[in-house]
């Protein structure tokens, strides 16, 4: 399988900080990644590797099949980036920073410059410098996806975002990939937006990977059970080891599992209850994985 960009045994230290700890992941064409962690736990530190801002100080990481530090101009041509924190060129207006750096590609889709500036409301007169965190954020976006990239970075890219632009946005983020086929890494701490548009979860925690699947593995593998006594009352406390936490009291209780599917009808035998399972979405399963091992 070809990939977007792959990190073998990837060490990056900062002094006496370990950013990155021996992480190792490959990431596919085409897929949308949910890079996930606290702040802190190596997320950006690993994209600014993808796109040779970083140099390892062990390790591999290679970008659309060159070694990251050799990028070149025709590999950077096939990235777009959306930092965490974007520098532009503030004494521009908004159509001159768009034309200075459509300058640097082969390829620029006007169309799409001219639908995003329509359907964000950005107004290609305002000048850089007075833009809101918000309006410089949708700015970023636009310059990132217009020479349709094939590697689309996304690092805290909703954050100054409104819920209705947020919304505009991921829903442009499914478009893309269904036309171009891109892989998509979008780091964020708003689990809920990113849950929509994601197919794979990358989870970092103190510059280690803690989960590296589907999302669809993982919402089989975790559960939420809602738990009602049919005939007499509940135990104070369930002792199943698939059990992972619990609030219970006589007649009901709330249980997070996992990997307990197969343990159902069992369960429910065992104790006289009725059970409503339903996966967990993102939100609630990310401090479960944090709670891994290794």
């Amino acid at each position: 399988m070809e990939t977007a960009f792959e990190v073998k045994e990837l060490t990056k230290q900062f002094e006496d900080v370990t950013a990155l700890d021996n992480v190792s992941v490959s990431v596919p064409k085409p897929a949308v990644v949910g890079l996930i962690g606290r702040n802190g736990s190596g997320k950006t530190t690993l994209l600014r590797h993808v796109i040779g801002l970083y140099l390892p100080t062990s390790g591999q990481c290679t970008t659309l099949g060159c070694a990251s530090d050799r990028l070149g101009p025709d590999e950077l041509s096939r990235i777009g980036v959306v930092h965490q924190e974007n520098r532009f060129l503030e004494w521009m207006k908004v159509e001159q920073q768009l034309r200075y750096v459509a300058s640097f590609y082969k390829y620029w889709d006007g169309d799409l410059e001219q639908r995003l500036l329509r359907e964000l409301e950005l107004a290609s007169s305002a000048r850089v410098g007075t833009l809101s965190p918000g309006n410089a954020q949708k700015l970023a976006i636009i310059l990132a996806v217009c020479h349709r990239p094939e590697l689309l970075i996304l690092d805290e890219p909703v954050s100054g975002l409104d819920p209705i632009t947020r919304e505009q946005f991921l829903k442009f983020l499914l478009e893309l990939l269904q036309q171009d086929a891109n892989t998509i890494v979008v780091s964020s701490h708003v689990l809920h937006d990113i849950e929509k548009v994601i197919n794979r979860v990358v989870c970092l925690d103190r510059g280690r990977i803690k989960a590296d699947a589907s999302l669809d593995a993982l919402q089989e593998r975790f559960a939420e059970w809602r738990v009602t006594a049919t005939a007499g009352r509940l135990p104070t406390r369930f002792e199943e080891d698939f059990v992972l936490s619990q609030e219970v009291d006589s007649r009901q209780a709330h249980l997070l599992v996992e990997r307990a599917s197969g343990k159902l009808e069992e369960f429910k035998t065992r104790y006289g209850v009725e059970v409503a399972s339903s996966p967990l979405n993102l939100e609630k399963m990310f401090p479960l994985l944090l709670r891994e091992t290794g």
